[in-house]
């Protein structure tokens, strides 16, 4: 199975993650990397890896850069892993992979990940899992707030294994995204009727309550309070990120006000 599978991965200034990704893909006879013009070494920790073909593309959106990814670069195995540029694939998943004998039935396989923060694996988080290994041509992108939606014609089949998520960018880069991924989800939440939401983008839509449940939800429910550190900063995160959503709606309702 291994030997019919392309992973495909995004980057944009990924230095602090590139390498320790594609050093857990040597088993790929060809990578594609869609880069959208990274000024830090990124394309040379990417060069250093000879089954690596770095591809350039200016980024519009998250949905249209994955389009053109999966189905604009030569990719001719009949599976996609699409990969973000800090998932690494772990043994465990690598040898379920390999084992794989799928049906014609199915579409795509859903992967669940595990969190890491600054290398220190979380009990839980809000990442959910998602169909990560696709069949080539059965995958359709949609953009969704900052980020995009796979929706999979066929079946869709969970795996036992997971992948890490280990984003090791510096804070001010992480602020800075934040600051513009929440003025999408902002656009999302506000253009939606009520009815389509579901009941975590209500909550957040409300302006107030987002930040509060969120904090409950990860030490609480989600046990991270028993994760140290560690816990308490990735609550933090998840914290301001709706923070900076709730101003990004706040500044939008004083605007319509002042009209």
């Amino acid at each position: 199975m291994l030997a019919d599978i392309t992973p495909v991965i995004l980057t944009f200034n990924e230095a602090a993650n590139i390498g320790r990704t594609l050093g857990r893909l040597t088993w790929a006879r060809d990578i594609v990397v869609v880069d959208s013009g990274s000024t830090d070494e990124t394309l040379e920790i990417a060069g250093r890896f000879p089954n690596v073909r770095v591809v350039h593309r200016p980024f519009d959106s998250h949905a249209e850069q994955w389009r053109f990814a999966t189905t604009k670069t030569g990719v001719s195995t009949d599976w996609i892993l699409r990969l973000d540029a800090d998932h690494l694939m772990e043994p465990m998943l690598n040898e379920e992979i390999a084992g794989l004998r799928p049906e014609r039935a199915v579409g795509a396989y859903l992967i669940a990940f595990t969190y890491c923060i600054d290398g220190h694996p979380l009990r839980a988080s809000l990442y959910p899992a998602l169909p990560v290994l696709f069949r080539r041509g059965h995958g359709r992108f949609e953009q969704d707030g900052h980020t995009e939606k796979l929706f999979i014609d066929g079946l869709v089949v969970p795996l036992k294994g997971r992948l890490l998520h280990d984003d090791r960018k510096c804070l001010d880069r992480w602020l800075q995204n934040q600051a513009r991924y929440q003025a999408y989800e902002a656009d999302k939440l506000t253009s939606r009727p009520w009815s389509a939401l579901s009941w975590a983008d209500r909550v957040r839509r409300t302006r107030v309550l987002g930040p509060p449940a969120v904090a409950f939800h990860c030490l609480i429910a989600k046990g991270l309070l028993f994760d140290g550190k560690a816990g308490f900063l990735y609550t933090a995160q998840r914290v301001t990120a709706d923070l900076i959503l709730s101003m990004h709606l706040l500044r939008r309702d004083l605007g319509k006000l002042g009209k």
